[in-house]
């Protein structure tokens, strides 16, 4: 997509523009959290335990003195990597599935669709807190979890896609031609599959931050002493009610961010919608 494009969408649609933008301030925090943050975020300050906001920590201390700021913004990093791997993980594995499974159809079609049916089958939640129980309580274990539970979205997805490529002039003309399926599926199915795969990924981005969250927060995703948003929330809950700044200002974080990349996939649909298109011609 061109830079003049999306230029134009973000003019179409503010809010866009305004998730782009929000993001664009997490991932540059990310990229400088080292040298922005006021404080270590692993420094632990006894005589200074649950401060509420001031001039000297803007959004208070936890628990342990450690300065909430800081860990919000060396937090960003986690929350970023979180989004990029499970959406990674899902698409990987969900998008060589469908394009298979539309490409060739029958009894390949049928056992391929039915697999993913088996992981559809289980509550979005449960087979991704199933599954790192199962593994270990772990960040690493979690974002696994995640990207095998949600990989079936993926794999249908492709799947619509391909089935209607398949049947394209395009596509019948390579296979006359003997060329290989591998080069079919990589050079003609695939490119007309990524634009509603790269919707599907801006919207889930956020969801997988908002997931991991969760997992951490029940006490089976990310472990002390990573910072992670929702474990920052998970060990501020004794606290929340007399300190409510241990836990809002992280999870104000995740909510801006699913906010943003939301703004950002609603805005990316609505750009690729051909309906859309042909209005704004």
């Amino acid at each position: 997509m061109s830079a003049g494009r999306l230029l134009a969408a973000s003019r179409r649609s503010p809010l866009l523009g305004a998730g782009a933008a929000v993001l664009g301030l997490l991932v540059l925090a990310s990229c400088l959290a080292p040298w922005i943050v006021p404080y270590d975020p692993f420094a632990m300050d006894f005589h200074a335990k649950l401060v509420a906001p001031d001039w000297h920590h803007p959004f208070g201390t936890d628990a342990l003195g450690q300065d909430i700021l800081s860990r919000v913004i060396y937090g960003t990093r986690t929350s970023l990597v979180v989004g990029i791997a499970v959406v990674a993980l899902a698409a990987g594995l969900g998008v060589p599935i469908g394009m298979v499974a539309g490409y060739f159809g029958g009894w390949v079609d049928a056992a391929l669709m039915r697999l993913t049916d088996v992981f559809l089958a289980f509550p979005p939640l449960l087979l991704p807190i199933a599954l790192t129980a199962a593994l270990g309580p772990g960040l690493g274990n979690a974002l696994m979890a995640l990207g095998i539970a949600w990989f079936p979205w993926y794999a249908r997805l492709v799947r619509s896609t391909t089935l209607a490529i398949r049947g394209e002039a395009f596509v019948t003309a390579a296979e006359g031609m003997g060329i290989g399926v591998v080069w079919i599926l990589r050079k003609h199915i695939l490119p007309n599959a990524l634009t509603p795969v790269l919707i599907q990924a801006s919207m889930d981005f956020g969801y997988a931050i908002l997931a991991a969250a969760s997992l951490s927060f029940i006490g089976i995703g990310a472990r002390p002493p990573a910072i992670e948003w929702g474990l920052m929330v998970a060990m501020a809950r004794a606290e929340f009610l007399d300190f409510w700044w241990t836990a809002s200002f992280p999870g104000f974080a995740i909510f801006v961010t699913v906010l943003a990349v939301n703004l950002i996939g609603d805005g990316l649909r609505d750009l690729f919608d051909p309906k859309r298109a042909g209005v704004s011609a």
